[in-house]
């Protein structure tokens, strides 16, 4: 039998075989995607890093949708960005310290936390000349790749008491910057021919700095690029134990693997297009949408595209509007909303106000036009951080290559946080959800028969 036939075949049965019925979850009590009828999410652990609301449930047990709320450690973080703003300091540092101590650092503490981690961002020339040597056409997985060898390279790999692990998330947080700027800078020597820059990170930079460092060299940055994104590094630190990339670490967490394996399974969840991978998606839908409105003020012209997407005759023909949305937040998206803020002065610096403002109108007209599309057959709904994230990221001269991984830059602090709690529950056990087969039975068939 030809190769190609055999996979023919395979594909036709798993046609056959995998199908299950919508309705088999209802009958059976399944929640699907780990969600209850009112959209919740099921409780599956508890958490002390982050929380997300999106919602209040009221006395006869329906859900109430609020403006959205993110905290890290029980702080708000609107009140965390607003009060770094307030000193016109940097905090990605600060709030890693947060997420995973469970406290603020005073001076002296920030101080040598932020020492120890630029002091940590060099790699090992092992670990250099084997990114230097990978090939592939998505960071992702080379940074997936390059975690796993870091264990190799790891005196005390599978050592899972607090120091260690303390010690494990310190040296990633501080080594995810470097290796995504190298694996970029691999990327475009590879597949453009450009010259292949090799920086090494400034121990008297911040970690924002460092990165666009790494990415652009001296003098190709302005103050206000590291502002905004060392705020997006803050506003994707965390995002409580639910999300599927934090869930993907406690589950592999739960079952006492090493650091690396787990932060590796994160990644791989983060890097799909429904999770991480979004905001390059919004990227890709706005150029699309810029091309094909001729008036970028016009409202009803604006509507028709956004209703084109919507049937499934524009973009990617997914019927998906990228940026809008959300499992839990349906009011607003704190992240957003703080990311806008500095985002329309990054426009004004830029050039980019027209573009800036196309953008509003379709996050205002996305919104209701979605609302009305699908009646009353959906929640109150929102645009999400991934919206903004890839303007901004454009908007300070960074590839769409890094932007999934600049997700994973931040969320390995959140990542982190969460393994050492899942592995120091007083209660802890493995993570072992149950499935509900419903296939039925046959009989084994003798090879001379089939």
């Amino acid at each position: 039998m030809e190769k190609k036939f055999l996979i023919y075949k395979l594909s036709e049965s798993i046609k056959r075989t995998s199908k299950i019925d919508k309705e088999l979850f209802t009958k059976f009590g399944v929640k699907r995607g780990l969600r209850n009828e009112d959209h919740s999410g099921v409780l599956a652990g508890l958490t002390r890093v982050g929380d997300v609301v999106g919602y209040d449930r009221q006395e006869d047990g329906k859900l109430k949708a609020i403006p959205g709320k993110l905290f890290y450690r029980g702080i708000d973080v609107e009140d965390l960005v607003h009060g770094i703003q307030k000193d016109n300091r940097l905090g990605y540092e600060e709030t890693a310290y947060l997420l995973l101590s469970g406290s603020l650092p005073d001076t002296e503490e920030l101080g040598t936390f932020h020492k120890l981690l630029t002091e940590t961002m060099p790699l090992d020339h092992r670990a250099t000349m084997s990114i230097l040597a990978l090939r592939g056409k998505n960071i992702m997985n080379i940074l997936a790749r390059s975690v796993l060898e870091l264990y190799t390279y790891d005196d005390d790999p599978d050592n899972i008491s607090k120091d260690n692990l303390i010690r494990q998330s310190i040296n990633l947080i501080a080594k995810f910057p470097t290796i995504i700027a190298y694996a970029y800078n691999v990327l475009r020597h590879a597949q453009q021919g450009l010259s292949l820059h090799v920086r090494h990170p400034d121990d008297k930079k911040s970690v924002a700095e460092n990165f666009l460092y790494m990415m652009k060299g001296h003098n190709n940055y302005t103050d206000l690029d590291v502002k905004i994104l060392d705020l997006a590094l803050i506003l994707h630190a965390d995002h409580g134990g639910g999300n599927n990339s934090t869930f993907s670490v406690r589950v592999t967490s739960s079952t006492e693997t090493d650091t690396y394996s787990a932060i590796a399974a994160g990644i791989g969840s983060l890097k799909g297009p429904l999770h991480g991978g979004a905001n390059v998606m919004v990227n890709a839908m706005l150029d699309d949408m810029k091309s094909n409105i001729k008036n970028w003020k016009d409202t009803k012209e604006v509507d028709a595209y956004l209703l084109k997407i919507l049937n499934k005759e524009a973009f990617d023909k997914t019927g998906l509007i990228y940026g809008i949305g959300h499992a839990v937040y349906t009011i607003s998206d704190p992240r957003a909303g703080l990311l806008k803020e500095m985002a329309r002065d990054l426009a004004k610096e830029k050039g980019l106000e027209k573009e800036f403002n196309f953008m509003e109108l379709i996050e205002d007209r996305a919104v209701k036009v979605f609302m009305q599309f699908k009646g009353d057959d959906v929640k109150q709904t929102c645009i999400n951080v991934d919206f903004y994230s890839g303007f901004v990221y454009e908007a300070i001269g960074l590839p769409k290559e890094v932007f999934t991984p600049l997700f994973a830059m931040a969320r390995i602090v959140g990542w982190t946080a969460h393994r050492i709690e899942e592995l120091n529950f007083s209660s802890k056990r493995i993570i072992r959800p149950a499935y509900k087969n419903v296939r039925e039975k046959q009989s084994f068939i003798p090879m001379v028969e089939r």
